[in-house]
């Protein structure tokens, strides 16, 4: 990898100030709640999905457990509400709600799913895989199952899923455990978390079959998967022959997305024969806003205040490319290789301005930083 950091910033007049600011709190809640069939009975694996209000857009998902209960922890400030779905009922929906710095724990009023009326008269059967999947010992995510994952990268997929967090630098975290080992196709990356977080990025939702989520990782995982392991299955084809699929999206916002994709494959008895490829260019920014007040020593007095905006831009191209070769011996004993090429190209020019103010909220002094870093993941 090939880094290359440039910074530069400016201050005036400078001021030294002993009382210490007290920094500024992120708000994060917790939202938890109960689901009930028509019969007061208690619904296991119901798929919990809490949306944004404003454009009832994924934020996380979850599944009811053997009692019906379920919880989404470190949910960000914003207003939500809670769609719930499970088999053979109709879709519940919760009441609206908000998390805030005054409205932090939220309990929901029980949400009761009405059973869908049988009916014998036609019968089709189709065959269809579940959002998501409760195994013993992990959790499945069948990330073709939900159109919100059309467009998106692995790593905002791994963000929707069950008890998954990221924070702002791509670090992930299971049930609030840190350390969390990553695996791809059932092998490790052994990438640092900037490095792995970039990879995710220019992974494609398109590529991956699924996602499995083990928060109790089976005894054959040495130590480093104490915390958790989510392992990344991407597409194989399985059907013999030779098959393929080509793949594209495009996004607008205030800046502009593209990905696009190709995978092969050729199968017969023994050898199973696949590759792909998939690339693209996005470009996007954040908004980071943030007040402090800074008091005197008896805690009561405003001795300053400060203020700073920070609007980090960043920009990026990506070439993935994977080839792999199973032999099969027998149904149960398969030899093979697979070979993965990224090319990352990514650059980020943040700019912030801080202010340092009196209390009656004249400038100080202000602060002025300009950056730009550049990486080349090869």
């Amino acid at each position: 990898m090939l880094a290359v950091a440039l910074s530069l910033s400016f201050a005036s007049p400078a001021q030294t100030t002993d009382p210490s600011a007290a920094p500024q709190q992120i708000v994060r809640g917790k939202i938890s709640g109960k689901v009930i069939d028509g019969n007061t009975k208690t619904i296991e694996s119901a798929t919990i999905t809490l949306l944004r209000s404003k454009d009832s857009s994924v934020a996380k998902m979850s599944v009811a457990d053997k009692t019906g209960k379920f919880e989404f922890a470190d949910v960000a400030e914003g207003k939500y509400f809670v769609s719930i779905s499970a088999v053979g009922h109709d879709k519940g929906l919760s009441e609206p709600i908000e998390i805030n710095a005054s409205n932090l724990d939220i309990t929901l009023k029980t949400i009761e799913l009405v059973p869908q009326a049988k009916s014998i008269s036609g019968v089709t059967v189709t065959s269809k895989r579940p959002l998501i999947e409760q195994k013993a010992g992990k959790t499945l995510i069948n990330v073709e199952a939900s159109p919100t994952n059309t467009g998106l990268n692995a790593l905002e997929v791994l963000e929707k899923a069950p008890g998954v967090s990221v924070d702002n630098d791509g670090n992930i975290s299971l049930k609030g455990k840190q350390g969390v080992m990553i695996l791809i196709d059932g092998k490790p990356t052994y990438m640092s978390g900037a490095d792995l977080a970039a990879l995710l990025k220019n992974m494609q939702s398109s590529s991956l079959d699924q996602i499995e989520i083990m928060t109790n990782p089976p005894a054959k995982y040495d130590a480093a998967g104490n915390s958790g392991i989510i392992n990344i299955k991407t597409k194989k084809g399985i059907v013999k022959g030779t098959n393929g699929s080509v793949n594209a999206s495009f996004t607008q916002g205030k800046y502009s997305r593209f990905n696009a994709g190709l995978n092969l494959n050729y199968r017969n008895e023994k050898i199973n024969l696949f590759g792909g490829y998939n690339g693209g260019k996005y470009e996007g920014y954040n908004k980071l806003v943030i007040d402090r007040k800074i008091y005197q020593s008896d805690n009561k007095t405003i001795f300053r205040l400060a203020d700073q905006v920070s609007r980090p831009h960043f920009e990026g191209l990506y070439h993935n490319i994977k080839a792999g070769l199973d032999y099969s011996f027998t149904k149960r004993t398969v030899l093979g290789f697979v070979v993965n090429a990224n090319l990352n190209d990514n650059d980020e020019d943040p700019i912030s301005t801080a202010f340092m103010r009196f209390p009656d909220r004249t400038v100080d002094y202000r602060i002025e930083s300009n950056g730009l870093n550049t990486s080349v993941i090869k």
